[in-house]
């Protein structure tokens, strides 16, 4: 007789009592295995010691910030993040995820939006997981693809700069494959979503933004003055070709 699945765990960093109890609740009865920390030290003790599969990371925490949390999050693991901001530190937000977090949310939200966006982030990191091996695949996305100074092997998850090699997390990386395989057309930003988020994304077009901004960072000589990865205004983006 099979098993029955194991249920999500999400590790909950929250100091404020009111959203915290709304959240265990609310959470609890979604199905999902609820740990909870409520300031930067204990986040970090639990996520080693729980191992969960999503976090839920308010920016503002005792001892420790969200970001800094985050940060070191990101230098040992993949897990889903999703931060948590009030409404005036969505700046926070913003530069939670150029640290590594896959979305945001903003207090007040609603719980139906929140656990939407939870299971979106939830199923692009099952989606991730399943990449094909090097190598295998299509021919046209196993070819490597050169723009200019800028080459990439999708079959090995390589990309080179002015012939440095460069580091790259999995968003970046299928954001910069989408756009240079259309090098020289417009992808707007739906179509950058849709193809590197999935059509089930449920956030704004601020991470589409931070991910551009890191792009930038990586493959332009002067990121404040792109000529590769540049705005078309009121469209989306272009790789220059």
């Amino acid at each position: 007789m099979d098993s029955a699945p194991k249920p999500t765990k999400v590790l909950v960093v929250e100091d404020e009592e009111s959203f915290l109890e709304a959240l265990r609740i609310g959470l609890g009865r979604e199905g999902f295995a609820i740990d909870v920390a409520r300031d930067g030290v204990e986040a970090l003790a639990r996520f080693d010691a729980g191992d969960p599969d999503i976090v839920l990371l308010d920016v503002m925490l005792p001892r420790i910030s969200g970001i800094d949390v985050c940060r070191e999050i990101r230098r040992k693991s993949d897990v889903p993040i999703i931060m948590v901001s009030a409404k005036g530190e969505e700046i926070d937000a913003v530069v939670g995820l150029e640290v590594g977090a896959d979305d945001y949310v903003t207090k007040p939200y609603r719980f139906r939006e929140l656990v939407a966006r939870m299971r979106s982030v939830l199923r692009r990191s099952a989606a991730d997981e399943t990449v094909s091996e090097p190598g295998a695949g299509s021919g046209e996305l196993s070819a490597p693809i050169e723009v200019g100074d800028v080459r990439i092997d999708p079959g090995r998850h390589e990309v080179v700069v002015r012939g440095m090699p460069v580091d790259m997390p999995l968003k970046e990386f299928d954001l910069l494959v989408a756009l240079t395989t259309n090098a020289g057309r417009v992808l707007t930003r739906d179509q950058l979503i849709d193809k590197v988020w999935g059509h089930d994304y449920v956030g704004d077009t601020k991470t589409l933004d931070v991910h551009i901004k890191r792009l930038r960072n990586k493959v332009e000589v002067d990121p404040s003055t792109p000529v590769l990865i540049v705005t078309i205004r009121g469209l989306g983006y272009k790789f220059s070709d």
